[in-house]
């Protein structure tokens, strides 16, 4: 007896169809876990927060597995999601590449990126190697510093571009990518708050958030003393898990651990932080910045006065 196995093999077909990963969706997911925010993450695919989450939902089911745990604030990947990340990058950067040898970019040369450590350990790496993918002939020199450090190396031409986090208008001609709420961190049920004067951890003098944070407390009265200071949010985060001070660090840093102040510590509300790029002028660095700013989902660039 002969079996018929075409309606067999067409459902198996049919399988493998459905199983087949979207790219779109990929995209999402790697910018969520980035950025690490649907609304950033969709922003930079060009898409409404719904419309990704409807992307990660469709592909959670496809693969059978949950990928992200999140909730109102925080977005963490899964041991599945972490397995994901990896081949997703793979993915792209194949399709990418592939699709660069039929359309290269005209983009060429090499830049100077000076940046605070900050970002040049969250933002910076991401957003060079989707540059690279799409612009392989332009390369860029990577420098991290202190603020100071990063400003001064536009001022005296050793920089094209300088990255940077900002509270309040801008002192350099710069571009707007992105901004959030500056918060007081804490250590969920710590302590430091209640402390009196208040423990702080804070980076380098002259960075941005040291001195939004100092403003506050001086303009409510409020006593407080310098209890650890690093030049990157790390070591204020290793402050704050050890319930050793407090910090005025950007709410997309807060997590499971680490949580907003509760009100009635009565801190001082606390501005926005800007993250911004400035350019030397030279027509690579202006299409640079164009290209991230359409990366991270800013579109149209105008310069901040």
């Amino acid at each position: 007896m002969i079996q018929d196995t075409s309606t067999i093999n067409t459902a198996a077909d049919a399988n493998a169809v459905n199983r087949t990963l979207n790219l779109d969706a990929l995209r999402s997911f790697v910018a969520i876990c980035e950025t690490r925010s649907f609304r950033r993450a969709a922003k930079q695919v060009h898409k409404s927060p719904s419309a990704v989450s409807l992307q990660i939902g469709k592909l959670e089911t496809l693969l059978g597995v949950r990928l992200l745990d999140r909730d109102a604030r925080h977005v963490a990947l899964t041991d599945q999601g972490g397995m994901l990340l990896g081949q997703a990058r793979r993915i792209l950067g194949l399709h990418d590449e592939t699709v660069a040898l039929f359309h290269r970019s005209p983009l060429a040369g090499r830049l100077s990126l000076y940046a605070p450590h900050d970002l040049g350990v969250t933002l910076v790496p991401g957003l060079l190697r989707r540059l690279s993918e799409r612009h392989p002939d332009v390369q860029v020199d990577v420098r991290l510093g202190t603020s100071e450090i990063v400003k001064q190396g536009l001022t005296d031409g050793t920089a094209n571009l300088a990255l940077f986090n900002d509270v309040g208008a801008s002192d350099v001609p710069a571009h707007d990518l992105y901004s959030e709420p500056l918060k007081w961190l804490v250590l969920d049920g710590g302590r430091a708050a209640q402390q009196d004067p208040l423990p702080l951890a804070v980076a380098e003098v002259k960075c941005a958030w040291r001195d939004a944070a100092l403003t506050a407390l001086q303009a409510a009265a409020r006593a407080y003393r310098i209890a650890y200071s690093s030049d990157t949010s790390m070591g204020q985060i290793a402050a704050l898990r050890a319930d050793l001070a407090i910090a005025a660090l950007p709410v997309s840093l807060a997590d499971r651990d680490l949580v907003e102040a509760p009100l009635h510590h009565n801190l001082p509300q606390l501005p926005l932080t800007h993250i911004r790029i400035a350019d030397d002028g030279s027509a690579l660095a202006k299409a640079f910045v164009a290209l991230v700013a359409a990366d991270t989902g800013s579109g149209a660039v105008s310069p901040v006065p």
